[in-house]
């Protein structure tokens, strides 16, 4: 039921959202002129897939998880990209593909071994990774992998249509800072 809502969903927001995506991508090209990131990710079953977003840093920034990236390579547009959570229209795509879920983990890097081995050992990788979740309305992010994991598998152990729609309401609401850039001290 909720892959068939995650299909519905997408692909109602790829062609309802086309005229803001095409701006969006139109007000990244002269931001950054390179207007989406792709990156490797880690997929249900640890299939790596590449999750697509629009840039909110500069083109030259090292591709390194978010908790770890320098704040100052974040643009003004990235950064209002980022607290509206537009950035992350794109993914829409990586849900129709079947690679995410609208709800799930957020998709780790390979190299976050620590988190991997966490979810690994919880079962988080039989879902699919999700664009929100528990942990990113919880403001959980991956500098804490043992507790991200707990959270991410106690989230799949009681997720249901219910849950589901909630945590995407408050994330379009704005609640929730998972995944955030870092200030520097």
């Amino acid at each position: 039921m909720i892959r068939l809502i995650d299909i519905l969903s997408a692909l109602f927001g790829l062609l309802l959202g086309a005229p803001l995506l095409v701006l969006l991508w139109i007000i990244c090209w002269l931001d950054t002129r390179a207007p989406l990131f792709r990156q490797e990710r880690v997929g249900r079953n640890q299939q790596p897939f590449v999750l697509i977003k629009f840039r909110t840093m500069r083109a030259e920034t090292v591709s390194i998880a978010t908790h770890l990236a320098d704040p100052h390579a974040i643009t003004p547009l990235g950064r209002w990209l980022r607290q509206t959570k537009l950035d992350e229209l794109p993914q829409l795509w990586n849900v129709l593909r079947g690679e995410m879920s609208l709800v799930g983990p957020r998709p780790c890097l390979f190299n976050q071994e620590e988190l991997i081995a966490e979810r690994t050992a919880r079962g988080v990788f039989n879902a699919r990774p999700g664009i929100t979740g528990l942990a990113q309305v919880q403001g959980i992010d991956m500098s804490t992998p043992e507790l991200l994991a707990k959270i991410d598998a106690e989230m799949l152990q009681r997720l249901n249509i219910s849950q589901y729609f909630h945590y995407i309401t408050i994330t379009f609401l704005g609640k929730g800072t998972g995944d955030r850039v870092r200030e520097k001290v």
